[in-house]
């Protein structure tokens, strides 16, 4: 096992091992390659789609909604730039770009909903309190391309941001389901 750097230069920070994996004791735990907030990143992929003379439609694209393939990058931070390299292989016209940037408005009314919610608990209102630290920071860059009728997609989040996407399920759990009230079968 290679080791990176040696937890006697940071007393208490364990060991970096290979791979981005952080051993503390008896926990290991993989760290993420990306920093917090990913802007300079993103100023990254621009230049580098830019300099590769293609061109950015500025959109999200929701897998929901159509046929993708998502690319997996695994521990490899610049994948991103093979994606975009395959995109102009394949003769991809542009690529879809979408950045997502934690408003305070955003932060506040989920913060607002997970406090009223029957079903949250304290702790999920301590971690939505929590990221207002990344308060106008990107969490989430998509790129895609469109070939033969299905989008294939590179995303890179933060922590942080898998961490609200989570509260935001929790604080529309139920949300649209009404309790107590007469289904249309009932009724009928």
């Amino acid at each position: 096992m290679t080791v990176f750097n040696s937890a006697e230069t940071e007393p208490g920070a364990g060991t970096l091992l290979a791979n981005g994996i952080q051993c503390n004791g008896r926990r290991i735990s993989v760290m993420s390659p990306f920093p917090d907030d990913l802007t300079i990143l993103k100023d990254d992929m621009i230049a580098f789609i830019e300099g590769h003379g293609m061109s950015r439609f500025h959109g999200y694209v929701d897998y929901e909604e159509v046929q993708c393939v998502m690319w997996e990058m695994g521990n490899n931070p610049d994948g991103w730039k093979d994606f975009v390299e395959l995109a102009k292989s394949a003769s991809a016209p542009f690529l879809t770009m979408h950045a997502w940037k934690l408003e305070r408005e955003e932060l506040d009314d989920l913060v607002d909903r997970l406090s009223h919610s029957e079903f949250s608990d304290g702790d999920d209102v301590e971690d939505a309190r929590w990221l207002r630290t990344h308060v106008g920071k990107v969490g989430f860059l998509q790129l895609g391309w469109a070939y033969q009728g299905s989008m294939f997609l590179c995303e890179v989040s933060t922590e942080w941001y898998d961490r609200y996407q989570r509260l935001m399920e929790v604080s529309e759990d139920f949300g649209g389901i009404p309790i107590d009230e007469p289904d249309q079968d009932d009724e009928n």
